[in-house]
């Protein structure tokens, strides 16, 4: 792929998104995203994903704009020519729907699309020079405020799509959208660390995790917690299920088989 990079190792996936020099996106890329991150629903090695991206430059410039401009070629899919946004939209629920937990390694300013993207993500560790904004009204564009509420309350989303002001990861971590704020080198060992600790978990438990809050988190509690409760109905007829009370019981490790 000329835009992002996979490596897969102890049951952990690193998708580097790699577009130098600020890693603003094409729809070359985020189609190559379409295919990553739908691959793992199938991909028995991997049990969590990471994204990030390359240098420290940026984790994603946004859009670029250049593309933006540019009149579409013979290569633009259709599905692009009569729906504009509709490869951006494959990319994020790419990452918000994949199998496995993604966590973003942000490791540098996310800025429009880049917020966007960080926000389908499950986890958020950030590097001490990343920040997240909404800029798109500073160029003439409208953005993803429904993105933004995702990681602020109503106020604060409003406040940064309205002014395209960049918010600093220390901030995003004091209204809970952050879990760590770490130097830039070692924002790679810290994202990974958490990534073994979700790579030790069920692989299947964790995949019905994934799907079952996807499905609920719009949900009244009622109807939420009936339908997590049938996920669990789903999970116990494993024997990973069986393993793992026998694992915590035992005071060992569970051995995971996958079935």
């Amino acid at each position: 792929m000329k835009s992002i990079n996979v490596e897969i190792s102890e049951g952990i996936a690193t998708v580097t998104l790699d577009r130098p020099p600020v890693n603003a996106i094409n729809n070359e890329a985020m189609q190559e995203m379409v295919e990553v991150f739908n691959s793992f629903a199938d991909h028995r090695d991997v049990r969590v994903a990471i994204f990030t991206a390359a240098g420290d430059r940026a984790f994603m410039a946004g859009v670029d704009l250049k593309s933006v401009a540019s009149a579409p070629g013979e290569e633009t899919p259709l599905s692009s020519l009569t729906d504009s946004g509709a490869i951006s939209r494959s990319a994020m629920w790419a990452i918000t729907d994949c199998a496995v937990p993604v966590i973003g390694a942000i490791n540098g300013p996310a800025i429009g699309a880049g917020l966007a993207f960080a926000a389908c993500c499950d986890i958020i560790i950030a590097s001490e020079n990343a920040s997240f904004g909404a800029t798109e009204i500073n160029v003439g564009l409208l953005g993803a405020s429904a993105h933004v509420s995702l990681l602020v309350g109503r106020h604060k989303a409003r406040e940064m799509f309205f002014t395209g002001e960049m918010v600093s990861a220390a901030e995003l971590q004091r209204l809970g959208a952050v879990r760590a704020v770490v130097p830039r080198a070692e924002l790679d060992a810290t994202a990974r660390e958490l990534a073994k600790t979700l790579a030790s978990k069920s692989p299947l438990a964790m995949r019905l995790a994934k799907a079952s809050m996807n499905q609920v988190e719009d949900l009244p509690l009622k109807e939420a917690y009936r339908i997590e409760q049938t996920y669990t109905e789903r999970l116990v007829k494993f024997e990973d299920s069986a393993e793992a009370r026998a694992a915590f019981f035992e005071k060992r490790e569970p051995i995971w088989k996958l079935r």
